[in-house]
Parts: C-alpha cells; structure tokens; sequence
C-alpha cells in the first residue's frame, strides 16, 4: 500500500457495504448497545481488542476514554492495546481472544474459534459480538483511510504517526 502499514477500504465500494450494513441493522445494533448480554465494558475490551489489531489511532483515543468511563483500568487498557490481555475478566477472555482473532482474519474467522465463542456465550450472543466487531472494523478502517488520505494529499506532513509508516 504505498509503504502504508495500516489497513485502508481498498474500494469505494467496500465501505459502502460497511456503511449499508450500519444503517440497515441499526434497530438491531441501538438494541445491542441497550441489551445487558455484553455489558459496555466487554464491549469496550472487544473494541480495543479490533482496534490494537487494525491500528487506528481515532479508535484508539476514543474507546480508551469509554474504557475508563467504564471502570477500566489504564493499564488493562494499555496491556490490549499492546496485544495482551492478561488483565481481562474470565468470563470475558473468550470474547476478547475472539476479537483479536476475527479482526486478524479480516472478519472471517475460523470455524472453530466461532464455535467455540458459541459455546462460551451462545448463538445469540455470539451474533451480537459479531455485530459489534463489525462496526469497530467500520470505524478502523475509516479512520485509516481518512488518515492515509490526509498523508498523500500533504506529501507526508498530516496524518499517520511515525510509527504508521514503513521504512
């Protein structure tokens, strides 16, 4: 990608998806975020957990503030930030190993791993997780992909960080 590390839509067309996703299961995504089965922290752990594997530094600012308004601790957050979640509550730890792994492939994870979030959760929990990992997705790669944008139209002088570019 240009000596770009960060994962970017690639078309048009994909984020157009993503976004037609949003906006025709919003009823079903405003009920997930009002439903107890995934608490905000969890949500919280999940989201951090796509965003240390997509990279996006607006995600990151911005679930690190809701994580800690939701109770956790600085250094858990930076522990899923840096790939590691040895601070993660139990009963959680599936559904965060389960969000790093769907986020590394892509959104289409490994017969096995899902079923074993299934086991752990159930079906319907499971698809709620799912959703969520999808709209966090939707937001990392957005965020890439404005930051990329602004790269290339200033020569290098806006956007990426450093530590986003190769070479």
């Amino acid at each position: 990608m240009d000596g770009l590390k960060k994962r970017t839509y690639s078309s048009l067309r994909e984020f157009i998806q993503d976004l037609g996703f949003i906006l025709k299961d919003r009823k079903r995504i405003r009920a997930i975020f009002r439903s107890e089965s995934l608490s905000p922290a969890f949500r919280e752990r999940m989201m951090l957990a796509v965003t240390q594997v997509n990279d996006c530094r607006f995600c990151a600012r911005f679930h690190t503030k809701a994580a800690l308004a939701e109770g956790i601790s600085r250094e858990e957050i930076d522990t899923i930030l840096n790939g590691a979640f040895k601070d993660c509550p139990s009963d959680q730890l599936s559904g965060v190993l389960y969000a790093e792994h769907w986020a590394e492939m892509l959104g289409a994870p490994d017969a096995e791993v899902r079923g074993k979030l299934i086991a752990a959760y159930g079906q319907s929990t499971a698809n709620d997780i799912d959703i969520v990992l999808r709209l966090i997705k939707t937001g990392n790669i957005t965020g890439n992909t404005v930051d990329c944008l602004r790269y290339r139209i200033s020569f290098g002088k806006w956007g990426l960080s450093g530590a986003a570019r190769t070479g």
